[in-house]
Protein backbone atom coordinates (compact mmCIF):
# COMPACT_ATOMS: atom_id res chain seq x y z
CA UNK A 1 0.00 0.00 0.00
CA UNK A 2 1.19 3.69 -0.85
CA UNK A 3 0.53 6.31 1.32
CA UNK A 4 -0.61 10.10 -0.25
CA UNK A 5 -0.82 13.44 0.94
CA UNK A 6 -3.88 15.51 1.55
CA UNK A 7 -2.58 18.35 -0.72
CA UNK A 8 -1.45 16.07 -3.83
CA UNK A 9 1.85 17.67 -4.25
CA UNK A 10 4.17 15.27 -2.53
CA UNK A 11 5.30 11.63 -3.38
CA UNK A 12 3.55 8.86 -2.39
CA UNK A 13 5.00 7.15 0.02
CA UNK A 14 4.94 3.28 1.60
CA UNK A 15 4.52 2.52 5.30
CA UNK A 16 7.86 2.86 6.28
CA UNK A 17 8.37 6.13 4.57
CA UNK A 18 5.53 7.43 5.54
CA UNK A 19 6.19 6.79 9.21
CA UNK A 20 9.41 8.18 9.34
CA UNK A 21 8.31 11.07 6.83
CA UNK A 22 5.69 11.79 9.29
CA UNK A 23 4.53 15.19 7.42
CA UNK A 24 4.13 15.64 3.78
CA UNK A 25 6.63 17.60 1.90
CA UNK A 26 3.86 19.97 0.65
CA UNK A 27 2.79 20.02 4.36
CA UNK A 28 -0.39 17.84 3.92
CA UNK A 29 -0.51 14.81 6.00
CA UNK A 30 -0.33 11.00 4.68
CA UNK A 31 -3.21 9.20 3.76
CA UNK A 32 -4.01 5.53 2.59
CA UNK A 33 -4.74 5.60 -1.08
CA UNK A 34 -7.61 3.06 0.00
CA UNK A 35 -9.10 2.38 3.16
CA UNK A 36 -8.56 -1.79 3.62
CA UNK A 37 -12.38 -3.81 4.13
CA UNK A 38 -12.74 -6.28 6.40
CA UNK A 39 -15.79 -8.54 5.54
CA UNK A 40 -17.94 -8.97 8.23
CA UNK A 41 -16.33 -12.80 9.08
CA UNK A 42 -13.35 -10.98 9.52
CA UNK A 43 -14.90 -9.10 12.19
CA UNK A 44 -16.46 -11.42 13.56
CA UNK A 45 -13.45 -13.51 14.50
CA UNK A 46 -11.81 -10.61 16.29
CA UNK A 47 -13.79 -11.78 19.00
CA UNK A 48 -12.11 -13.18 22.24
CA UNK A 49 -8.42 -12.76 20.72
CA UNK A 50 -5.54 -11.05 22.82
CA UNK A 51 -5.19 -7.55 21.89
CA UNK A 52 -2.29 -7.55 20.34
CA UNK A 53 -3.78 -10.38 17.80
CA UNK A 54 -6.26 -7.92 17.37
CA UNK A 55 -4.30 -5.29 16.60
CA UNK A 56 -2.19 -7.13 14.27
CA UNK A 57 -5.48 -7.92 12.20
CA UNK A 58 -6.53 -5.06 11.82
CA UNK A 59 -3.27 -3.03 11.12
CA UNK A 60 -1.25 -5.73 8.48
CA UNK A 61 -3.29 -4.74 5.83
CA UNK A 62 -1.79 -1.30 5.90
CA UNK A 63 1.74 -3.05 5.76
CA UNK A 64 1.41 -5.69 3.15
CA UNK A 65 4.33 -5.39 1.35
CA UNK A 66 6.45 -2.99 3.23
CA UNK A 67 9.27 -3.46 5.16
CA UNK A 68 7.91 -3.07 8.55
CA UNK A 69 5.27 -5.43 7.89
CA UNK A 70 7.79 -8.75 9.96
CA UNK A 71 8.02 -6.45 13.00
CA UNK A 72 4.72 -5.73 13.06
CA UNK A 73 3.55 -8.64 15.05
CA UNK A 74 6.68 -8.47 17.59
CA UNK A 75 6.16 -4.99 18.26
CA UNK A 76 2.78 -5.28 18.98
CA UNK A 77 3.22 -8.08 21.62
CA UNK A 78 6.32 -6.02 23.38
CA UNK A 79 4.51 -2.77 23.19
CA UNK A 80 1.14 -4.13 25.14
CA UNK A 81 3.43 -6.61 27.88
CA UNK A 82 3.65 -3.01 30.18
CA UNK A 83 -0.07 -2.70 30.28
CA UNK A 84 -1.43 -2.83 33.66
CA UNK A 85 -4.77 -4.47 32.41
CA UNK A 86 -4.98 -8.26 30.70
CA UNK A 87 -7.45 -6.80 28.01
CA UNK A 88 -5.09 -3.48 27.53
CA UNK A 89 -8.43 -1.25 26.50
CA UNK A 90 -11.38 -2.79 28.60
CA UNK A 91 -14.92 -1.74 28.37
CA UNK A 92 -16.77 -0.64 31.44
CA UNK A 93 -20.21 -0.29 31.89
CA UNK A 94 -21.55 3.28 33.83
CA UNK A 95 -25.78 3.35 32.73
CA UNK A 96 -28.11 1.91 30.37
CA UNK A 97 -26.03 0.66 26.59
CA UNK A 98 -23.56 3.29 27.73
CA UNK A 99 -19.88 2.23 28.13
CA UNK A 100 -16.55 3.54 29.04
CA UNK A 101 -13.53 1.90 27.11
CA UNK A 102 -10.23 2.49 29.56
CA UNK A 103 -7.74 3.41 27.54
CA UNK A 104 -5.37 4.09 30.59
CA UNK A 105 -3.87 1.19 31.35
CA UNK A 106 -0.81 1.89 29.73
CA UNK A 107 2.39 3.12 32.00
CA UNK A 108 1.91 7.18 31.27
CA UNK A 109 -2.06 6.64 32.13
CA UNK A 110 -3.36 7.84 28.71
CA UNK A 111 -4.48 6.91 25.49
CA UNK A 112 -1.45 8.16 23.70
CA UNK A 113 0.17 4.69 24.87
CA UNK A 114 -1.39 2.65 22.73
CA UNK A 115 0.03 4.07 19.62
CA UNK A 116 3.27 5.34 21.37
CA UNK A 117 4.57 2.27 22.74
CA UNK A 118 4.11 0.97 19.13
CA UNK A 119 5.31 4.10 16.63
CA UNK A 120 8.35 4.04 18.76
CA UNK A 121 9.28 0.46 17.72
CA UNK A 122 8.32 0.64 14.90
CA UNK A 123 10.48 3.58 14.20
CA UNK A 124 13.67 2.25 15.97
CA UNK A 125 13.55 -0.94 14.18
CA UNK A 126 13.27 1.00 10.97
CA UNK A 127 16.76 3.02 12.11
CA UNK A 128 18.37 -0.05 13.13
CA UNK A 129 18.09 -1.95 9.68
CA UNK A 130 19.52 1.09 7.94
CA UNK A 131 22.28 2.12 10.70
CA UNK A 132 20.41 5.49 11.10
CA UNK A 133 19.68 8.16 13.34
CA UNK A 134 16.61 10.19 13.83
CA UNK A 135 15.85 13.55 15.34
CA UNK A 136 12.24 12.76 16.97
CA UNK A 137 9.64 16.13 17.59
CA UNK A 138 6.29 16.79 18.97
CA UNK A 139 4.42 19.00 20.37
CA UNK A 140 1.86 17.84 23.55
CA UNK A 141 -0.98 19.58 25.23
CA UNK A 142 -0.06 17.29 28.31
CA UNK A 143 -0.27 13.59 27.41
CA UNK A 144 1.36 13.00 23.80
CA UNK A 145 4.66 14.35 25.54
CA UNK A 146 4.89 11.80 28.34
CA UNK A 147 3.78 8.73 26.27
CA UNK A 148 6.25 9.79 23.73
CA UNK A 149 8.75 10.27 25.96
CA UNK A 150 8.00 7.26 28.08
CA UNK A 151 8.48 5.28 24.64
CA UNK A 152 11.43 6.91 23.37
CA UNK A 153 13.73 6.94 26.22
CA UNK A 154 16.82 5.55 26.24
CA UNK A 155 16.83 4.82 22.48
CA UNK A 156 20.12 4.80 20.63
CA UNK A 157 19.17 6.06 17.36
CA UNK A 158 17.14 8.65 18.41
CA UNK A 159 17.12 11.80 20.09
CA UNK A 160 13.64 13.41 21.39
CA UNK A 161 12.31 16.43 21.59
CA UNK A 162 9.21 17.88 23.15
CA UNK A 163 7.48 21.31 22.88
CA UNK A 164 4.87 22.55 25.56
CA UNK A 165 2.92 25.54 26.58
CA UNK A 166 4.38 26.84 29.20
CA UNK A 167 1.78 26.71 32.61
CA UNK A 168 -0.76 25.49 30.39
CA UNK A 169 -0.46 21.65 31.32
CA UNK A 170 -1.36 19.95 34.48
CA UNK A 171 1.54 19.36 37.09
CA UNK A 172 1.74 15.80 36.84
CA UNK A 173 1.36 15.92 33.32
CA UNK A 174 4.55 18.04 32.90
CA UNK A 175 6.48 15.76 35.77
CA UNK A 176 6.07 12.81 33.62
CA UNK A 177 7.93 14.56 31.03
CA UNK A 178 10.60 16.41 33.03
CA UNK A 179 11.58 13.57 35.17
CA UNK A 180 12.74 11.55 32.54
CA UNK A 181 16.98 11.45 32.89
CA UNK A 182 17.90 10.22 29.74
CA UNK A 183 20.41 12.14 27.61
CA UNK A 184 18.74 11.73 24.64
CA UNK A 185 15.28 13.46 25.85
CA UNK A 186 14.80 16.95 25.94
CA UNK A 187 12.14 19.66 27.31
CA UNK A 188 11.00 22.26 25.57
CA UNK A 189 8.59 25.14 27.66
CA UNK A 190 7.28 27.37 25.09
CA UNK A 191 5.90 30.66 26.36
CA UNK A 192 2.78 30.08 24.64
CA UNK A 193 -0.51 28.03 23.54
CA UNK A 194 -0.35 24.24 22.44
CA UNK A 195 -1.23 26.30 19.03
CA UNK A 196 1.79 28.01 19.17
CA UNK A 197 3.55 24.53 19.98
CA UNK A 198 1.62 23.35 16.84
CA UNK A 199 2.73 26.20 14.50
CA UNK A 200 6.43 25.68 15.46
CA UNK A 201 6.48 22.33 14.91
CA UNK A 202 4.83 22.15 11.58
CA UNK A 203 7.70 25.03 10.64
CA UNK A 204 10.14 22.63 11.80
CA UNK A 205 9.20 20.26 9.12
CA UNK A 206 8.91 22.86 6.28
CA UNK A 207 12.34 24.15 6.71
CA UNK A 208 13.38 21.35 4.84
CA UNK A 209 17.30 21.85 4.86
CA UNK A 210 17.14 21.50 8.52
CA UNK A 211 14.39 18.79 8.24
CA UNK A 212 17.00 16.79 6.00
CA UNK A 213 19.96 17.23 7.81
CA UNK A 214 18.59 16.76 11.27
CA UNK A 215 16.38 13.72 9.80
CA UNK A 216 13.35 15.17 11.75
CA UNK A 217 10.39 12.80 12.21
CA UNK A 218 7.22 13.32 13.91
CA UNK A 219 5.30 11.54 16.68
CA UNK A 220 2.30 13.61 16.99
CA UNK A 221 -0.64 12.45 15.49
CA UNK A 222 0.18 14.08 12.41
CA UNK A 223 2.23 10.85 11.97
CA UNK A 224 -0.45 8.07 10.14
CA UNK A 225 1.21 5.18 11.82
CA UNK A 226 -0.30 7.23 15.43
CA UNK A 227 -3.62 6.80 13.38
CA UNK A 228 -3.04 3.34 12.74
CA UNK A 229 -2.33 2.37 15.95
CA UNK A 230 -5.49 3.82 17.47
CA UNK A 231 -8.01 1.56 15.24
CA UNK A 232 -7.48 -1.57 17.17
CA UNK A 233 -9.47 -0.75 20.08
CA UNK A 234 -12.82 0.55 17.73
CA UNK A 235 -13.20 -2.68 16.65
CA UNK A 236 -11.98 -4.90 19.98
CA UNK A 237 -14.92 -2.58 21.45
CA UNK A 238 -17.37 -3.06 18.35
CA UNK A 239 -17.15 -7.15 18.81
CA UNK A 240 -17.32 -6.90 22.53
CA UNK A 241 -20.86 -5.18 22.25
CA UNK A 242 -21.99 -7.22 19.13
CA UNK A 243 -20.32 -5.76 15.93
CA UNK A 244 -20.35 -7.22 13.38
CA UNK A 245 -23.70 -7.88 13.95
CA UNK A 246 -25.49 -4.49 15.95
CA UNK A 247 -24.09 -0.76 15.00
CA UNK A 248 -22.76 1.24 17.73
CA UNK A 249 -21.56 5.04 18.37
CA UNK A 250 -18.78 6.38 19.79
CA UNK A 251 -18.36 9.77 21.67
CA UNK A 252 -14.60 10.80 21.28
CA UNK A 253 -12.82 13.62 23.51
CA UNK A 254 -11.05 15.42 21.08
CA UNK A 255 -8.21 18.12 20.42
CA UNK A 256 -6.60 17.53 17.61
CA UNK A 257 -9.09 15.51 16.04
CA UNK A 258 -6.62 12.26 15.36
CA UNK A 259 -8.82 10.03 18.31
CA UNK A 260 -11.41 10.40 16.46
CA UNK A 261 -10.21 10.04 12.91
CA UNK A 262 -8.93 6.44 13.91
CA UNK A 263 -12.63 5.90 14.38
CA UNK A 264 -13.62 7.25 11.13
CA UNK A 265 -10.80 4.60 9.85
CA UNK A 266 -11.93 1.97 11.69
CA UNK A 267 -15.91 2.80 9.87
CA UNK A 268 -14.23 3.02 6.55
CA UNK A 269 -12.63 -0.67 6.93
CA UNK A 270 -15.93 -1.85 7.59
CA UNK A 271 -16.62 -1.83 11.60
CA UNK A 272 -20.49 -0.82 11.46
CA UNK A 273 -20.35 2.96 13.35
CA UNK A 274 -23.57 4.60 12.74
CA UNK A 275 -22.67 7.76 14.69
CA UNK A 276 -19.11 9.52 15.95
CA UNK A 277 -19.54 12.38 18.67
CA UNK A 278 -17.45 15.24 18.75
CA UNK A 279 -17.04 15.97 22.76
CA UNK A 280 -14.39 19.29 23.28
CA UNK A 281 -13.98 22.01 26.13
CA UNK A 282 -14.72 25.27 25.82
CA UNK A 283 -12.30 25.45 22.59
CA UNK A 284 -14.67 24.62 20.28
CA UNK A 285 -14.08 25.09 17.19
CA UNK A 286 -15.07 21.98 16.08
CA UNK A 287 -18.54 22.25 17.35
CA UNK A 288 -19.08 25.80 15.77
CA UNK A 289 -17.76 24.19 12.09
CA UNK A 290 -20.45 21.50 12.28
CA UNK A 291 -22.90 23.66 13.31
CA UNK A 292 -22.43 26.97 10.11
CA UNK A 293 -20.25 25.04 8.36
CA UNK A 294 -17.27 27.76 9.00
CA UNK A 295 -13.85 26.36 10.57
CA UNK A 296 -12.64 29.55 12.19
CA UNK A 297 -10.14 28.84 14.83
CA UNK A 298 -10.15 31.56 18.01
CA UNK A 299 -8.42 32.29 21.19
CA UNK A 300 -7.93 29.08 23.62
CA UNK A 301 -8.95 29.19 26.42
CA UNK A 302 -7.62 27.55 29.63
CA UNK A 303 -10.19 24.92 31.15
CA UNK A 304 -10.09 21.79 33.53
CA UNK A 305 -9.30 19.42 30.08
CA UNK A 306 -5.98 20.88 28.94
CA UNK A 307 -5.45 18.23 26.54
CA UNK A 308 -8.45 19.52 24.83
CA UNK A 309 -7.21 23.17 24.93
CA UNK A 310 -6.78 23.06 21.36
CA UNK A 311 -8.63 25.43 18.47
CA UNK A 312 -6.50 24.12 15.32
CA UNK A 313 -6.93 20.61 15.10
CA UNK A 314 -4.27 18.99 12.68
CA UNK A 315 -5.98 15.86 11.83
CA UNK A 316 -9.45 17.53 10.61
CA UNK A 317 -7.45 18.25 7.21
CA UNK A 318 -7.37 14.61 6.96
CA UNK A 319 -11.30 14.22 7.13
CA UNK A 320 -11.18 17.50 4.86
CA UNK A 321 -9.38 15.65 2.48
CA UNK A 322 -12.48 12.75 2.46
CA UNK A 323 -15.31 15.18 2.52
CA UNK A 324 -13.86 16.70 -0.54
CA UNK A 325 -13.97 13.19 -2.26
CA UNK A 326 -10.19 13.24 -1.59
CA UNK A 327 -10.12 16.34 -3.99
CA UNK A 328 -6.34 17.52 -2.88
CA UNK A 329 -7.00 20.63 -5.15
CA UNK A 330 -9.88 21.31 -2.61
CA UNK A 331 -7.65 20.60 0.67
CA UNK A 332 -5.16 22.66 -0.79
CA UNK A 333 -7.51 25.48 -1.50
CA UNK A 334 -8.82 25.42 2.26
CA UNK A 335 -5.59 25.43 3.86
CA UNK A 336 -4.38 28.18 2.23
CA UNK A 337 -7.62 29.94 2.88
CA UNK A 338 -7.43 28.92 6.80
CA UNK A 339 -3.45 30.36 6.59
CA UNK A 340 -4.30 33.27 4.98
CA UNK A 341 -7.78 34.78 6.34
CA UNK A 342 -8.17 32.93 9.60
CA UNK A 343 -11.50 30.77 8.30
CA UNK A 344 -13.04 28.72 5.22
CA UNK A 345 -16.53 27.27 4.53
CA UNK A 346 -17.21 23.96 3.62
CA UNK A 347 -19.60 23.68 0.48
CA UNK A 348 -23.20 22.10 0.95
CA UNK A 349 -22.27 18.66 0.28
CA UNK A 350 -18.94 18.54 2.53
CA UNK A 351 -21.09 19.55 5.56
CA UNK A 352 -23.84 17.40 4.64
CA UNK A 353 -21.69 14.65 4.37
CA UNK A 354 -19.82 16.36 8.14
CA UNK A 355 -23.61 16.01 9.49
CA UNK A 356 -24.41 12.44 8.43
CA UNK A 357 -21.74 10.47 10.38
CA UNK A 358 -20.70 12.91 12.97
CA UNK A 359 -22.53 14.80 15.95
CA UNK A 360 -20.40 17.82 17.80
CA UNK A 361 -21.27 19.40 21.55
CA UNK A 362 -19.06 21.50 23.60
CA UNK A 363 -19.34 20.74 27.55
CA UNK A 364 -18.28 23.92 29.63
CA UNK A 365 -16.55 23.55 33.07
CA UNK A 366 -19.48 23.74 35.20
CA UNK A 367 -21.16 20.78 33.74
CA UNK A 368 -17.86 18.90 33.07
CA UNK A 369 -17.27 19.54 37.27
CA UNK A 370 -20.89 18.15 37.63
CA UNK A 371 -20.37 15.18 35.10
CA UNK A 372 -17.65 13.85 37.44
CA UNK A 373 -19.42 14.31 40.54
CA UNK A 374 -22.62 12.63 39.07
CA UNK A 375 -20.93 9.58 37.91
CA UNK A 376 -18.96 8.80 41.37
CA UNK A 377 -22.57 9.18 42.96
CA UNK A 378 -24.20 6.89 40.25
CA UNK A 379 -21.50 4.27 40.10
CA UNK A 380 -18.78 4.59 42.45
CA UNK A 381 -16.42 5.25 39.69
CA UNK A 382 -13.96 8.72 39.26
CA UNK A 383 -13.01 9.78 35.59
CA UNK A 384 -10.90 12.45 34.65
CA UNK A 385 -12.10 15.94 33.29
CA UNK A 386 -11.45 14.65 29.42
CA UNK A 387 -13.42 11.64 29.80
CA UNK A 388 -16.37 13.85 32.00
CA UNK A 389 -16.37 15.80 29.01
CA UNK A 390 -17.18 12.41 26.47
CA UNK A 391 -19.86 11.51 29.00
CA UNK A 392 -21.57 14.76 29.09
CA UNK A 393 -21.51 15.45 25.10
CA UNK A 394 -22.88 11.62 24.95
CA UNK A 395 -25.85 12.67 26.74
CA UNK A 396 -26.73 15.47 24.19
CA UNK A 397 -26.32 13.44 21.34
CA UNK A 398 -29.82 12.54 19.85
CA UNK A 399 -31.44 10.00 17.38
CA UNK A 400 -28.97 6.97 17.70
CA UNK A 401 -31.54 4.52 18.94
CA UNK A 402 -30.73 1.32 20.43
CA UNK A 403 -26.63 1.11 19.16
CA UNK A 404 -24.62 0.99 22.28
CA UNK A 405 -23.00 4.42 23.22
CA UNK A 406 -18.87 3.91 23.81
CA UNK A 407 -17.40 6.53 25.55
CA UNK A 408 -13.47 6.73 25.09
CA UNK A 409 -11.92 7.18 28.84
CA UNK A 410 -8.35 8.74 27.63
CA UNK A 411 -6.67 9.44 30.96
CA UNK A 412 -6.45 7.89 34.19
CA UNK A 413 -8.36 10.18 37.46
CA UNK A 414 -4.80 10.36 39.02
CA UNK A 415 -3.46 12.73 36.07
CA UNK A 416 -5.78 15.62 36.95
CA UNK A 417 -6.39 15.41 41.00
CA UNK A 418 -6.97 18.76 41.63
CA UNK A 419 -10.11 18.64 39.23
CA UNK A 420 -11.24 15.31 40.67
CA UNK A 421 -11.17 16.47 44.03
CA UNK A 422 -13.15 19.62 43.69
CA UNK A 423 -15.90 17.93 41.77
CA UNK A 424 -15.85 14.63 44.42
CA UNK A 425 -14.15 15.75 47.62
CA UNK A 426 -12.07 12.61 46.70
CA UNK A 427 -8.39 12.23 45.83
CA UNK A 428 -7.54 9.43 43.25
CA UNK A 429 -5.38 7.27 44.35
CA UNK A 430 -2.09 7.40 42.49
CA UNK A 431 -1.01 3.83 40.72
CA UNK A 432 2.73 3.24 42.03
CA UNK A 433 3.94 3.53 38.20
CA UNK A 434 2.97 7.59 38.49
CA UNK A 435 4.26 7.67 41.73
CA UNK A 436 7.67 6.41 40.97
CA UNK A 437 7.83 9.21 38.44
CA UNK A 438 6.98 12.58 40.26
CA UNK A 439 8.69 14.47 43.11
CA UNK A 440 11.82 13.77 41.08
CA UNK A 441 14.35 16.33 40.01
CA UNK A 442 13.00 18.07 36.51
CA UNK A 443 14.90 19.24 33.49
CA UNK A 444 13.27 21.79 31.09
CA UNK A 445 14.30 24.64 28.96
CA UNK A 446 11.77 27.38 28.40
CA UNK A 447 11.51 28.91 25.46
CA UNK A 448 10.22 32.27 23.56
CA UNK A 449 7.23 31.83 21.24
CA UNK A 450 9.61 32.06 18.40
CA UNK A 451 10.70 29.58 15.59
CA UNK A 452 14.24 30.40 15.53
CA UNK A 453 14.91 30.26 19.02
CA UNK A 454 13.24 26.51 18.95
CA UNK A 455 15.32 25.74 16.12
CA UNK A 456 18.17 26.76 17.42
CA UNK A 457 18.20 24.51 20.12
CA UNK A 458 17.32 21.30 18.41
CA UNK A 459 20.49 22.07 16.20
CA UNK A 460 22.70 22.64 18.68
CA UNK A 461 21.22 19.38 21.00
CA UNK A 462 20.45 16.62 17.93
CA UNK A 463 23.15 13.91 17.56
CA UNK A 464 21.60 12.77 14.40
CA UNK A 465 24.39 14.71 12.30
CA UNK A 466 28.08 15.51 13.61
CA UNK A 467 27.82 19.05 12.05
CA UNK A 468 25.40 21.64 13.37
CA UNK A 469 22.37 22.05 11.03
CA UNK A 470 21.88 25.71 9.62
CA UNK A 471 18.28 26.50 10.55
CA UNK A 472 16.08 28.20 8.22
CA UNK A 473 12.49 29.21 7.56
Amino acid sequence: MKFISTRGEAPALSFEGALMAALARDGGLFMPEAWPRLEPADIAALAGLDYADAAYRVMSPYLEGDPCSADLGPVLQEAYESFHHPAVAPLRQIGPNTFVLELFHGPTLAFKDLAMQVVSRLMNRALLRKGARATVVGATSGDTGAAAIEAFRGLDAIDVFILHPKGRISDVQRRQMTTATEANVHNIAVEGTFDDCQAILKALFNAQDLRNRLALTGVNSINFARVLAQIPYYFTAGVSLGAPHRPLAFTVPTGNFGDIFAGYAARAMGLPVSRLVIATNLNDSLPRALGSGIYEPQGVVATSSPSMDIQLASNFERLLFELAGRDAARVRGLMAELRNAGAFRLREGELGRLRDLFGAHAIGEHDTEMTIRGIFEETGVLVDPHTAVGIAASRREEGIGPAPMVVLSTAHPAKFPGAVERATGRVPEQPERLRLRLGQHERCTTLPNDFGAVAEFIASHSRAVPARAEVRA
